[in-house]
C-alpha cells in the first residue's frame, strides 16, 4: 500500500499546479507555494468557519488555528482525500472541539422534526443558486442560515463555500451519503421557507465579512 507521501507525490506529478503539488512544495521549503494555497482557500474556509461560529472573534481564532495546524504538521493527505477536504477536516475538528466546550451547541438532529413540506406535501428543495437569486439581500441568507440546526448548516456551507460534492461531505463528516442528502434537502427547504417569511424589519443592516488577508 502506498504511503501518504508517495500518494501525494503521484498527485503532484499528475497535476503540478494542483493543491497537493503546492503542499508538497511547501513541505520542501517553498513559502510561495503556501502563499498560493492560502490565497486559494482562505475565503471559502473562513466563510465556512464563520457560518458555524457564534462570533467573529471565535471564527478568527479557529481559522488561524487551522492554518497553524497545517504549518506545524509535516503530514500530507493520505491519497484518498483532496487537499481541500483535508484542510476542511482540520477546521471541522477544531469546530467540534469548540462545540463540545459550549454547552448545548451540539444539538441533537432529528430529520423528521426538521422536514418541511411544500403545498403539495413534497419535500421542498431548491439549489443554492436559486436561493441567492430569490433573496433581496445576501444578509437575508445569513439570517436564515442562523436558524438551521448545526448538521444542516454545515452541509449547506460545505456545498456553498467549499464547493464539495455530497459524497465528499459524507466522507468528511463520517456520515452516510443518504443522511447528508437528507440534511442538504432539509436545509434548502428551511432556507426557502425562512427567506419567504422574513419581513424587512427582521433583516439587520448588512455587516461586511472581512476575510483575513
Amino acid at each position: 500500500m502506498s504511503s501518504p507521501v508517495v500518494a501525494a507525490a503521484r498527485l503532484a506529478v499528475a497535476d503540478p499546479d494542483g493543491d497537493e503539488a503546492l503542499l508538497a512544495r511547501y513541505r520542501e521549503g517553498d513559502e510561495e507555494a503556501f502563499a498560493e494555497l492560502y490565497r486559494r482557500h482562505r475565503g471559502g474556509l473562513y466563510r465556512f468557519i464563520h457560518g458555524l461560529c457564534s462570533s467573529t472573534a471565535r471564527a478568527d481564532e479557529i481559522f488561524q488555528e487551522t492554518w497553524f495546524a497545517l504549518i506545524r504538521s509535516d503530514a500530507m493527505p493520505d491519497g484518498r482525500a483532496r487537499f481541500k477536504t483535508w484542510l476542511y477536516q482540520i477546521a471541522r475538528h477544531r469546530l467540534i472541539d469548540q462545540w463540545r466546550r459550549d454547552e448545548g451547541a451540539t444539538e441533537a438532529f432529528d430529520e423528521a422534526e426538521h422536514t418541511l413540506l411544500d403545498e403539495h406535501g413534497n419535500s421542498a428543495a431548491e439549489t443554492p443558486e436559486t436561493l441567492v437569486l430569490r433573496a433581496e439581500q445576501l444578509q437575508q441568507i445569513v439570517c436564515a442560515l442562523e436558524t438551521l440546526p448545526l448538521p444542516q448548516r454545515e452541509v449547506f456551507l460545505l456545498r456553498a463555500h467549499a464547493g464539495m460534492e455530497l459524497a465528499e461531505i459524507a466522507a468528511l463528516t463520517a456520515t452516510s451519503l443518504e443522511a447528508i442528502k437528507s440534511r442538504y434537502r432539509y436545509a434548502l427547504a428551511r432556507l426557502r421557507q425562512r427567506l419567504g417569511s422574513l419581513s424587512p424589519a427582521e433583516v439587520p443592516e448588512p455587516v461586511e465579512l472581512k476575510v483575513p488577508a
